[in-house]
């Protein structure tokens, strides 16, 4: 049974203010879990309510009941676990960088998070309105993503960008047909906030706007954000073959 004071610490780590102050955040699911550990982020504290779930790392064997408690799903799944953030990374500016701004969901920030993992994106530069890479909904997205990408927060990414010797795109809903485009290996591609896009100030240091055109009948607003990062990233890591 866990103790009171054990029971307040790990729900609190649900917000981002104690997920600061302590370093830390959490994970649910064995195999999200295994999967951070194996790709050496520290873990601190791991439960279990099933004795043979990750017997490897010797969890703490606690009820069902108290891991509904402590749990951020609405069906726990048999482990929770308490890992220390990655120590800071120093920023490159080189590669495929993916430049996030306004990213307000955190089912998008982490399939983005993954994605970048999949494409081999050599940094992830998020914008200070951002959601936090450590919100739980986001490290579950994340698929174990959140181990191997270099994440970073500006609060002025206008400013950055304006400075940045590298050429900058963005996704936008009108703009330059990707399919069409030759697209360099080193560059930085921009994607907006899932209702207003990206921001006029950082718009403003955009070189070249891509679109991804629409050839069905449907007339809906747009892709959803993460779905068009997949697409555009694509074209990017397509274009180093051509």
């Amino acid at each position: 049974m866990l103790s009171k004071n054990t029971l307040k610490y790990l729900t609190s780590l649900r917000q981002k203010k104690y997920r600061d102050r302590e370093a830390v955040f959490i994970a649910e699911g064995p195999k999200l879990i295994a999967d951070l550990h194996a790709a050496g982020m520290e873990l601190r504290q791991v439960f279990s309510s099933d004795e043979a779930v990750l017997s490897h790392l010797e969890p703490q064997l606690i009820s069902s009941k108290d891991l509904k408690k402590i749990s951020n799903q609405k069906t726990p799944n048999t482990a929770f676990a308490v890992f220390a953030k990655k120590p800071e990374q120093d920023f490159k500016e080189s590669g495929l960088i993916l430049v996030l701004d306004g990213i307000q969901d955190p089912g998008n920030l982490g399939t983005i998070i993954r994605l970048s993992d999949w494409f081999g994106v050599s940094a992830l530069l998020c914008s200070g309105d951002t959601v936090d890479c450590y919100n739980p909904k986001v490290v579950q997205a994340s698929m174990g993503g959140l181990s191997r990408v270099a994440i970073h927060y500006k609060s002025d990414l206008a400013s950055w960008l304006k400075q940045s010797k590298l050429p900058i795109y963005g996704g936008f809903m009108e703009g330059q047909n990707v399919y069409e485009q030759v697209l360099p290996a080193d560059a930085v591609l921009v994607m907006g906030n899932e209702g207003q896009g990206i921001s006029d100030e950082v718009s403003g240091a955009i070189q070249t706007r891509l679109s991804i055109p629409n050839f069905g009948n449907n007339q809906g607003e747009s892709l959803n954000v993460a779905t068009a990062s997949a697409v555009l990233l694509s074209e990017f890591k397509r274009s180093i073959g051509r």
